[in-house]
């Protein structure tokens, strides 16, 4: 929206000297500039002039010599060959030493052999629009020998102003000018507006059948003057809110439109047939706009109609057949509030896009209609004349738009903004938006929003109006607080980022019925108990399944039959475990993730022979999961010997986590691995929850002492579990031991039969400072007599 900083500074004039910084103000209050520009390139020189004597050029039938007064009681010979000089004119005159807009300069010389003084100018060659050939009429009361910028306001400069969507009470002089009211504390000064008063009752009739239109005005003017000229003020106001001057209502319009941002619209009532219905258009109706446009309206559309027909279409355009023309002599004025979300997209549907549909769907003031109605007629009896009717209001109070209280604390503002503002302040700063502001003590408020502001519905929205006006740059830099520790922030590995790692395994996810082969849940548990259904779909999908392993062992069955050599699914599912008696009451719902491979442990390669899947392999893949899931493998897991029935006895492993089994890991039992047709299968299953259990992230810092490693080898008995002798250690050398593991496993020659030499390498590392020899020595030296004395280990000899 483009405006005159001279216009808005009649409202309102901020202490601010320089153009720069009220546009600086504007861009901080939410109203960025796009331009900000003279209305005039720059010149000097030039001053009212008038004509005192036009004669024939001797030697030039299209020039003429003039003398000119500009004041001075030095009368000017200026040759002239606008066709428009005549005696008695008043025109702007550059004289000797102007220099006009583009550098041109003003000199004393001859035209075909006559001195010439300066020269009289046409509206271009001061920078502004030609609007007739010849020099620039000025009124007759133009004050002679005054400087033309300050004659015609040409010192002005023009804002560019770009208004967000939310900010529909912007779209005025009214609007800018309360902005700038607010950040400098002042009020400002609107047009004073004398109310016409009626001069005969019109019996003209208004139903409003559409709630989109809750609100219309309208006012008879008979024997309007259409041809009236619109005053230079007005002219020159709408010119440099980028709006050319068309006849006296349509500027008068215009310019209400621009001051107080309502839209109004003036129909020919010579063309208004009964009374006025303001609808939504019937199937098949159209219109012809003003820019001669047929278009064809849908359901949707508010139209201003007739008895007849349609007159306009509500809140964008009026109807050709209804506008006013010089020959019209009668008007009705309209002013209405239209609802946004019943006009907005409505102009761009008919590729239209107006000064009134722009602000309508942005939402105009449901209040203003009658403050417009009252200045339009205002305007018109001064400078157009007519005999005016009563005011014509309709409206439908229930369905005029509310504007709810809102509740609002100190406490709020201090936390949604972090820092602190005074309540004084708050409280100045809602009022000057024109908000009802009432308070409960000293700390909360009761806010009513104004009629303008559609976009204050929420506390936040109070919030955020309280920092405007306060000012961004004001507010204070600090740094952020973080009230919690580290330590106790909970986090939880989310359901993607275990598939995710999963596929990167090698996995792909398999997606599986919960009924099983009754069969196969047999041969894997056949001391388990499963639930029947009642009415299975076929005799393999006849029971629940008590293990994901029954549903996978299918799908890896269909791969292999298909030359598919390398299997490797895992699933994310329930299984379901019920008690002896086998009924639904006792049924439970486990979330499970189950992971089953066959196979090489990794796909066909250039590099090395293939490798069959081991044990270890599994188990590194499910520690993945664990360490995932924040579990320290080394301390918080360990792995005791399976008794699954399905599962291979020498190669398989429960996985505890404090004494409780979490899941199980190995290989396929090979009677089952035969019986299946199957090849080595290795199979894991975890309790789903556990993997997505919430944990405490743990930070330490980083030792800057250096560790230090030593060996220590022994020999064991063979059923003894090498996490039980590791678990041993670490509670031994508690304190000192940052990590301890098995390196070396030897059977043969020189160990007794039953028994095996385990190798560990124990890491010594203190947090803050260097470890003496002597307090390892003893820490290894308890380690050796804990193991000897539980275990009956003996230190290997080298």
């Amino acid at each position: 929206m483009k405006l005159s900083e001279q216009w808005l500074r009649s409202w309102v004039n901020p202490a601010v000297d320089s153009d720069a910084a009220l546009a600086e103000q504007l861009t901080m209050l939410g109203l960025e500039i796009d331009d900000n520009s003279p209305v005039v390139e720059p010149f000097t020189g030039v001053v009212v002039g008038e004509v005192l004597t036009v004669e024939q050029h001797p030697d030039a039938d299209r020039l003429r010599v003039t003398t000119v007064n500009i004041g001075d009681g030095n009368p000017l010979q200026i040759v002239c060959g606008a066709p428009n000089v005549r005696v008695g004119m008043k025109a702007p005159v550059a004289v000797v030493g102007a220099v006009l807009p583009k550098d041109f300069k003003i000199k004393k010389g001859k035209l075909r052999g006559v001195e010439s003084q300066g020269m009289l100018c046409g509206a271009s060659e001061i920078g502004l629009e030609d609007k007739i050939d010849g020099l620039l009429e000025l009124a007759d009361d133009a004050p002679v020998g005054v400087n033309i910028r300050d004659y015609l306001n040409l010192d002005d400069r023009v804002l560019d102003i770009s208004i967000t969507p939310n900010r529909g009470d912007c779209f005025s002089l009214r609007g800018i000018a309360r902005e700038i009211a607010v950040i400098n504390k002042m009020t400002y000064q609107a047009s004073e507006i004398v109310d016409v008063p009626a001069d005969f009752q019109s019996d003209l009739t208004v139903n409003l059948v559409s709630d989109t239109a809750p609100r219309y005005l309208g006012r008879v003017v008979k024997n309007v003057n259409t041809k009236a000229v619109t005053p230079e003020w007005m002219e020159r106001a709408l010119s440099r809110s980028g709006i050319r001057s068309h006849s006296i209502l349509v500027d008068i319009i215009n310019y209400v439109m621009m001051e107080f941002g309502q839209p109004m619209h003036a129909f020919d009532f010579a063309g208004v047939q009964g009374g006025i219905q303001v609808r939504l258009a019937k199937a098949g109706e159209t219109l012809q706009l003003l820019n001669e446009q047929n278009v064809e309206l849908h359901d949707d559309i508010t139209v201003i109609a007739d008895d007849v027909k349609v007159l306009a279409i509500g809140g964008i355009m009026g109807g050709l057949s209804s506008s006013v023309t010089d020959s019209t002599t009668d008007i009705l004025l309209e002013s209405a509030f239209f609802e946004p979300i019943a006009i907005a997209g409505r102009a761009r549907r008919f590729g239209l896009h107006t000064d009134a549909s722009q602000r309508f769907e942005r939402g105009v003031d449901f209040n203003l209609p009658m403050l417009a109605m009252q200045r339009a007629s205002q305007l018109i009896k001064q400078y157009a004349g007519g005999e005016f009717s009563q005011i014509i209001s309709a409206e439908k109070a229930d369905a005029l738009p509310k504007r709810h209280a809102i509740e609002l604390s100190q406490a709020q503002v201090d936390k949604l903004l972090g820092f602190p503002i005074s309540a004084d302040f708050i409280v100045d700063t809602l009022q000057r938006l024109e908000c009802q502001v009432e308070s409960h003590g000293d700390s909360s408020w009761t806010v009513t929003p104004p009629s303008h502001r559609y976009d204050l519905n929420i506390y936040q929205d109070l919030i955020e109006e309280i920092a405007r006006i306060y000012g961004y740059d004001n507010i204070p830099v600090g740094h952020a607080s973080m009230p919690i520790k580290l330590e106790d922030y909970q986090d939880q590995t989310e359901i993607g980022q275990l598939r995710q790692t999963l596929v990167s395994l090698g996995y792909q996810e398999a997606i599986s019925f919960s009924f099983v082969d009754k069969k196969l849940e047999q041969q894997l548990n056949p001391n388990g108990h499963t639930l029947a259904l009642a009415n299975p779909i076929s005799s393999e999908l006849a029971v629940m399944r008590s293990t994901l392993v029954s549903s996978l062992i299918p799908c890896v069955q269909y791969n292999l039959n298909r030359q598919q050599h390398r299997v490797r699914f895992f699933e994310l599912g329930l299984r379901f475990a019920v008690g002896a008696e086998q009924n639904i009451d006792s049924l439970q719902q486990i979330p499970t993730l189950a992971m089953i491979a066959v196979g090489s442990h990794l796909p066909e390669q250039w590099h090395g022979k293939a490798k069959g899947m081991d044990f270890y392999d599994l188990k590194a893949e499910v520690e993945q999961l664990l360490s995932l899931a924040k579990y320290d493998v080394k301390t918080e897991i360990e792995y005791v010997r399976s008794e699954r029935a399905w599962l291979h006895p020498g190669q398989s492993a429960e996985i505890l986590v404090q004494g409780k089994s979490i899941g199980y890991l190995g290989r396929l039992h090979p009677s089952l691995e035969e019986s299946l047709d199957l090849g080595q299968t290795w199979l894991a299953e975890l309790d789903k929850d556990q993997l997505l259990r919430s944990f405490s992230h743990k930070f330490t810092e980083l030792s800057r002492f250096p560790s230090v490693k030593r060996d220590i080898s022994i020999v064991i008995s063979d059923k003894i579990d090498n996490n039980q002798i590791i678990q041993t250690i670490r509670q031994t050398a508690d304190g000192l031991l940052d990590d301890v593991w098995l390196f070396d496993v030897y059977t043969g020659q020189g160990v007794e039969d039953g028994h095996r030499s385990l190798a560990f390498a124990l890491q010594f590392q203190h947090a803050s400072r260097t470890l003496e020899d002597a307090e390892i020595k003893q820490t290894m030296d308890n380690v050796i007599q804990t193991l000897e004395s539980k275990y009956n280990a003996k230190l290997r000899a080298s």
